[in-house]
């Protein structure tokens, strides 16, 4: 996988070979950022992403100049990973909060104040319908925050009260939702 824009524009990471999850694809991830590049000044926002996985979604936006990410994750080996790629590609200037726990009981019980809330969940995790829910139902939610959710063709949230948009970038597909997506 890559870094596709930003301060470390083309610069390669390869997880380890323990990794086995998926990561967004360059492909997916190049569309999402074409998007979000039209909709946020990147040094002004705070972003969470949520089942971290690999990382790939926090260098996007760190490269691109976000400077405050919180990072959740379950599997201590992946959040070990991201904090030495981190702390090699962004040594100073940002603040990543990196948070063991699961994704589910984070977006439940934790403070919500964020501009962008981005969610690559496994696709067959069991949950995975549930997700928006579990965010708008979060009293701490911004307002005007964005949450994309990152899935499979499988997935068809087009009929929940936030959803504003979808895009698929072959075999992956994000949907977007806010309660104010103006």
């Amino acid at each position: 996988m890559r870094i596709i824009s930003g301060k470390h524009k083309g610069r390669t990471i390869r997880p380890p070979k323990f990794f086995k999850d998926r990561p967004t694809t360059d492909f997916a991830k190049e569309g999402l950022f074409s998007i979000l590049n039209n909709w946020f000044d990147f040094d002004q926002i705070r972003v969470l992403d949520l089942f971290a996985g690999s990382g790939s979604i926090t260098y996007e936006f760190a490269s691109r100049g976000v400077k405050e990410i919180t990072l959740v994750d379950k599997n201590p080996r992946y959040l070990s990973y991201i904090r030495k790629q981190l702390q090699e590609l962004f040594p100073e200037g940002h603040y990543f909060n990196i948070i063991r726990d699961d994704a589910l009981e984070f977006v439940k019980e934790r403070n919500l104040n964020y501009d962008v809330i981005f969610a690559d969940p496994p696709y067959e995790l069991p949950e995975l319908q549930q997700l928006p829910d579990l965010i708008f139902s979060n009293p701490t939610l911004k307002d005007d925050a964005i949450v994309i959710i990152e899935h499979s063709k499988n997935n068809d949230f087009s009929k929940h009260p936030y959803f504003f948009d979808h895009r698929n970038y072959g075999s992956v597909h994000f949907s977007f939702f806010s309660k104010n997506p103006d």
